[in-house]
């Protein structure tokens, strides 16, 4: 079994209008907290990891944020010293950092593979110049396309790009352009995920006034068609329903989440999962630090997972995935319901195992809802 090492980065240049990550730009923080108190708090959690009974090198490494990038080819490298120093990593293991285009350059991407980085993840979002604007991106159109180019001229053989789609004011000619120019670089995963508009982000509020318009479903449907279809007939395949890869290109450190196996999450509001216990950090990265220099792990909560929600959380990951679940997971109590989403092509039963059909994907979560629904009530 896989064991993750997340790794959380909590700072942005400057807050997009559709993001509730757990972020801050400088304005917000002002002077609680800094890049290097950050980074000296960080190597002290991982410290004080390691001396925990249930962890183990990590045989996958993954730096989100936020905006790693900010941190420069020297900060990220202090991290991976850090994290191989402490609780280890494993001979061959996936070591991925995501990047901003903006604070990217040549010279960062040959730093980062000479650390010990084996994957970059960019966030592109989209290449229209008024998409990237309604997101309050900063960066330019071409500018994640560049950094593509320049990731594998350092040595990079697995890199991601990040997509989002039905943003208001978005065409499907804005989407077949950025299709066309994800498929021009040498990137051997994409993923794209569906605009969702969260609770007290800036673009709620305007979603709210009526600036923009929401999200409509119908859209959504036929965009994620002309993802799947361009991606496909370039040689990828979806192996989870908002991912797609190359043979080989798979985001190991993603697939560990989605077959339920065990991670610790460092970093300001980091969650971790280890057996059946979750726990997550205290969120600011002030408090964080305070917390650290005390040589208190910095865990805010935790929760105890009883078997029917680790069933839940296994039905809700697995089936997301193109192998689907073997179908003694699933609760007779459930079988109708798997027999009418079968009649209607949007399950497959084969093998033992049940999975999505491209008509499924589009509708994973409210399968999955189903069958928790008629287990439950059995």
């Amino acid at each position: 079994m896989s064991f993750g090492l997340y790794i959380h980065v909590p700072f942005c240049a400057s807050r997009c209008g559709y993001c509730d990550f757990n972020t801050y730009t400088p304005g917000e923080l002002g002077s609680s907290s800094s890049p290097e108190s950050y980074l000296d708090a960080l190597e002290r959690e991982l410290e004080l990891v390691a001396a925990c009974p249930d962890t183990r090198p990590a045989t996958t490494v993954f730096i989100g944020g936020g905006t790693p990038s900010m941190l420069g080819a020297d900060g990220l490298s202090r991290i991976l010293r850090a994290a191989k120093n402490t609780i280890g990593i494993a001979p061959g293991a996936e070591v991925t950092t995501e990047s901003n285009p903006e604070s990217t350059s040549p010279e960062f991407f040959e730093a980062l593979l000479n650390a010990g980085y084996t994957r970059i993840s960019l966030g592109m979002q989209s290449t229209a110049s008024h998409v990237l604007r309604i997101l309050e991106r900063r960066h330019t159109p071409g500018r994640a396309l560049q950094a593509a180019h320049w990731a594998q001229n350092a040595g990079f053989q697995h890199l991601n790009l990040d997509m989002i789609y039905g943003t208001p004011g978005e065409s499907d000619e804005d989407l077949a352009r950025t299709l066309e120019d994800v498929l021009s670089t040498p990137v051997d995963h994409v993923s794209a995920y569906s605009l969702i508009v969260e609770d007290g982000t800036a673009m709620a509020r305007r979603v709210r006034r009526g600036e923009l318009p929401a999200p409509d479903e119908d859209i959504l449907a036929h965009r994620y068609t002309m993802i799947d279809s361009a991606l496909s007939s370039a040689g990828f395949d979806w192996y989870e329903v908002s991912n797609w890869a190359r043979p080989g290109g798979e985001c190991l450190h993603n697939l560990g989440y989605w077959h339920d196996h065990d991670w610790w999450g460092a970093g300001p509001g980091a969650h971790s999962h280890i057996g059946d216990t979750r726990f997550w950090n205290h969120k600011h990265p002030a408090t964080y630090s305070r917390i650290l220099a005390e040589n208190t792990l910095p865990i805010k909560d935790s929760e105890t997972l009883t078997p029917t929600d680790r069933h839940t959380e296994k039905l809700m990951l697995g089936l997301r995935l193109k192998e689907g679940i073997p179908e003694e997971w699933i609760s007779p109590a459930a079988a109708p319901v798997l027999e009418d989403f079968a009649s209607r092509d949007r399950l497959e039963r084969k093998d033992g195992r049940v999975r999505v059909t491209k008509a499924g994907r589009l509708l994973a979560d409210g399968i999955i809802s189903a069958i928790l629904l008629a287990e439950e009530t059995a």
